[in-house]
């Protein structure tokens, strides 16, 4: 009878638990899995941004066949044919990794600085976090005109220091637009990676640094022995995040660098077909093969690390 009671307070609990869950998920559904569905089904057909429900069923031609005129001449190439996105995905796959391994290393630093002990430490934990809580529309626009190469502040103070002899069109220049839009987004979201494992570290129980300390073990020992094992939970997921972020990295490499060939990322040449070519089918082809991804790194990752969704080694 008692078993049957528990059971029953279970049975509750989950409908309960379901109901509170339900106008989440609806949400989700409308804002997130519907576009998603909709725009992978558009990629399956010849659909245009003039209209949108007359397009025809086309199969995988937006992403394997070319699509050519009578004469002969090419009209465009299935995605997964065209040069132009593997170059988009190449660069978007190099800006992440770059990035969120310099992310890591310095968000790790600075919340190792952060956790310690000193002065006016509540001060400097709300001002590390300004570039991030700056917009990022804001940010980019701000660091174009201090990258710009007649009136920016960079070319100015690294002229003054000798650093270089003439003004550099550092966004403009196929050789440093990546190292430009690299620089930025570093700047911005280290304080978020800083973020994130200052928590970690706080749940670090300090009697084990106190017993490191009586046993004379030193501090680099410590960090790799002790800190970052305990750390490494926290870590993994805000470089999950990251790499979420910087694998759709769109808003600063739009500001930043609209045009160029070496910062031109998958989000970027996927809204290129999808509004300004008049390709619709073929962007949405481009989006889902985005999507697709994404969601294999996420899980590539997850599987590496031996991470499950609590955070915890398996």
């Amino acid at each position: 009878m008692l078993a049957s009671s528990e059971l029953s307070l279970q049975q509750q609990r989950a409908r309960s638990a379901f109901w509170f869950l339900a106008p989440m998920l609806i949400m989700l559904f409308c804002v997130a899995a519907w576009p998603l569905l909709r725009s992978i089904y558009f990629s399956f057909t010849d659909t245009s941004l003039t209209d949108l429900y007359g397009g025809q069923w086309v199969g995988f031609d937006n992403y394997l066949s070319y699509r050519e005129l009578s004469s002969g001449r090419i009209l465009w190439r299935g995605t997964l044919a065209d040069p132009a996105w593997w170059n988009a995905v190449w660069n978007t796959v190099r800006f992440a990794f770059v990035s969120v391994s310099i992310e890591a290393i310095l968000g790790v630093l600075v919340a190792l600085l952060l956790n310690a002990e000193f002065k006016g430490r509540s001060i400097v934990r709300a001002a590390i976090l300004i570039p991030w809580a700056i917009p990022t529309i804001v940010s980019a626009k701000m660091w174009a005109w201090m990258l710009n190469d007649q009136f920016g502040i960079i070319n100015d103070l690294f002229l003054t220091l000798g650093l270089i002899d003439h003004k550099v069109a550092w966004t403009a220049n196929i050789d440093t637009a990546m190292i430009s839009v690299l620089v930025v987004d570093i700047w911005k979201t280290t304080p978020f990676m800083a973020l994130l494992c200052l928590a970690g570290l706080q749940m670090v129980p300090k009697d084990i640094y106190e017993a490191a300390k009586v046993d004379g073990v030193h501090p680099i020992k410590v960090f790799f022995k002790i800190t970052l094992p305990l750390i490494r939970p926290t870590l993994m997921v805000a470089i999950i995040f990251r790499m979420l972020d910087a694998l759709r990295i769109f808003d600063l490499v739009y500001v930043l660098t609209p045009n160029s060939k070496a910062t031109k990322t998958m989000s970027v040449i996927s809204r290129e077909n999808l509004i300004e070519f008049d390709k619709f089918a073929y962007g949405s082809a481009q989006s889902s093969l985005l999507f697709a991804i994404i969601a294999i790194f996420v899980a590539l990752y997850i599987w590496l690390g031996k991470l499950d969704l609590n955070g915890e080694k398996n």
